[in-house]
């Protein structure tokens, strides 16, 4: 400007534009704090006519039952013909209305003494706020939507008594899912596809054993195959632009499946399932037999894509597993030792590989993962075994030492290499 490069009036323009500018931490806090403040305000209102409700008159209880509503959406339709470009308006906006609507529902069914349960409050809750997802474009929306819905799974499929159908649960999950998938394409490395990369395998793994009933063993085939199914999507290129810590569909299943080999490592599990007795007629026409089928079915698409789209010996064990112990669980109907062999060298390979994996890699984390899946294998057989102490001393002094000069040769690698 001095020089006489730009104008006056140019050079005041760009420093308004960069001091209005704020950096993406700051508006990361100004969204968290909007929706907080939001949710409290929500709450208070609440409060404050609660100290009072029984001295109202229904007409009046009936007016401040809709206050809440009528207050959100006014909100929300300044936001949109107002704020649409303010993600901290249009989150926060909606995450105001979404409460108010349950707390409308509630208040009303208690001023009219409407009979109803937990569970068709919730379903009636999730279904009226569903379209808020879409109509305000809203990702604070469709987290909370997905707590509904899984506590709404929960609670009719495993704390009513009797237990309900929670079928509802997968439709109404699969009605959010655009929206996830539209997140990802905007904003795939924002917060909020992070945390739905966490919510929603959780969601579904919490959701998927209220679909047992008298087969509960199939289940295991079920859990084992959604676990494989997270982990071949979490490998996909939908996760390549994401870090591996914001990958929860990759991390989740990573954990659970190691998880799940480290239990059934013991003889409980195949002792129980030999004495199952499982009828084919009784299998093959119950939900957990269509819920294994359904979920191995996709899975074994993931796996059959990513094996054509990269060489055969790129695919990591984890993404195999599920197959494996489909034949392993067949396997363990009429035999206890041999699926238990098998499932503790699966165990075994895949601390091994981990550890290769790691060193290729130079990657210290997966390294350690890998030698944590051999110590827990250990720790396992230590329990499970008649190993004399001074035998499963020196195991456990065998592991200490490989975790020490696995970690020392990797350092000393990378002090070469630099």
């Amino acid at each position: 400007m001095q020089a006489g490069i730009i104008p006056q009036e140019t050079a005041d323009k760009i420093s308004d534009y960069y001091l209005n500018q704020r950096t993406p931490s700051q508006n990361r806090i100004v969204i968290a704090f909007g929706i907080l403040g939001a949710i409290l305000v929500g709450l208070g209102i609440i409060l404050i006519i609660a100290h009072n409700w029984d001295e109202f008159p229904r007409m009046v209880k009936t007016g401040f039952a809709f206050l809440p509503l009528v207050a959100g959406q006014i909100v929300c339709g300044f936001t949109l013909m107002k704020k649409r470009g303010s993600i901290a308006w249009v989150e926060s906006a909606t995450a105001f209305l979404f409460f108010a609507v349950g707390a409308s529902i509630s208040l009303v069914s208690q001023v009219y003494n409407i009979p109803g349960n937990l569970t068709s409050f919730l379903f009636t809750w999730m279904l009226l706020c569903l379209p808020l997802i879409y109509v305000m474009n809203s990702s604070i929306a469709s987290l909370l939507y997905l707590i509904g819905i899984t506590y709404y799974a929960c609670e009719s499929g495993y704390w009513s008594h009797p237990a309900t159908e929670s079928y509802w649960y997968w439709i109404l999950l699969l009605l959010a899912l655009p929206h996830f998938v539209r997140l990802h394409r905007k904003q795939p490395e924002g917060n909020f596809m992070i945390f739905h990369n966490w919510l929603v395998p959780l969601s579904l793994l919490t959701a998927l054993g209220t679909v047992a009933e008298s087969t509960e063993e199939l289940m295991f085939i079920a859990y084992m195959s959604l676990l494989g199914l997270f982990y071949l999507f979490g490998s996909s290129e939908f996760f390549s632009e994401q870090k591996r810590r914001s990958n929860g569909f990759f991390i989740i299943s990573s954990v659970g499946t190691i998880g799940m080999l480290l239990a059934f490592s013991f003889d409980w599990f195949w002792k129980m399932l030999a004495r199952s007795n499982l009828r084919y007629r009784e299998v093959v026409s119950s939900p957990e037999f269509y819920a294994s089928a359904i979920i191995t079915l996709v899975a074994l698409g993931f796996l059959f894509r990513q094996m054509k789209n990269q060489p055969l010996r790129e695919i990591k064990p984890l993404g195999v597993v599920f197959l494996v112990f489909i034949v392993t669980f067949i396997m363990g109907l009429s035999s206890i030792t041999l699926p238990l062999i098998i499932i503790n060298l699966l165990a075994l390979a895949i601390g091994v590989l981990t550890i290769r994996s790691g060193a290729q890699a130079d990657h210290l984390g997966i390294l350690n993962f890998g030698l944590l899946i051999i110590t827990a294998l250990v720790v396992c057989r230590y329990f499970d075994s008649d190993l004399s102490f001074v035998a499963k001393g020196i195991l456990f002094v065998s592991v200490g030492l490989g975790f020490f000069f696995s970690n020392y040769l990797m350092l000393k690698k990378r002090k070469a290499h630099e």
